[in-house]
């Protein structure tokens, strides 16, 4: 199989992937939001303020990821589905799920054990959000490093990074 064929099978799936984690993360982020707003229960402001980092950086994602994947599909010799397109769309995203990911690391200590602390009151659902914020990093990683490589090759082949995915 080429590359072109792994790209159209593969463009979907990690972005589904990356969609998929982000909803659940955006439900675990809004739920603890909201928590903090009705009864103002936070450990402190970076814990709360962090929390929300990450909400707008799901809705984020979960908006342009599906756009790039509409793009993909739809017109596939636009701008929004070009190489260039999806590195630096990648690359902001990839900014945010770090800062996000990192501070809530910060803010939390590196991680929460429930047995043992009583200070946060909703370990569980902290340890949820720190979770599936690294591991939407990790996905995007991966496909920040497939977008750089498939420009790579576009560069080339002669298409330059402004030629679809």
């Amino acid at each position: 199989m080429s590359f072109d064929t792994h790209m159209r099978r593969g463009h979907p799936i990690v972005f589904s992937l990356i969609i998929f984690f982000c909803i659940i993360e955006l439900a675990i982020a809004a739920w603890l939001t909201s928590q903090f707003n009705a009864h103002h229960n936070y450990f402190s402001l970076a814990e709360r303020d962090r929390t929300r980092f990450l909400l707008f950086t799901s809705i984020w994602t979960i908006v342009l990821s599906g756009l790039y994947m509409f793009f993909f599909f739809s017109i596939p010799d636009s701008v929004f589905s070009s190489v260039a397109s999806h590195i630096f769309f990648l690359f902001l995203t990839w900014v945010f799920w770090t800062a996000g990911a990192a501070s809530i690391t910060a803010a939390l200590g590196g991680g929460l054990n429930c047995n043992t602390q009583d200070v946060f009151v909703y370990c569980g659902q902290l340890n949820a959000l720190l979770g599936f914020a690294w591991a939407i990093w990790i996905v995007v990683t991966f496909a920040i490093f497939v977008a750089l490589i498939r420009g790579l090759t576009a560069a080339r082949r002669g298409d330059g990074i402004r030629g679809s995915m």
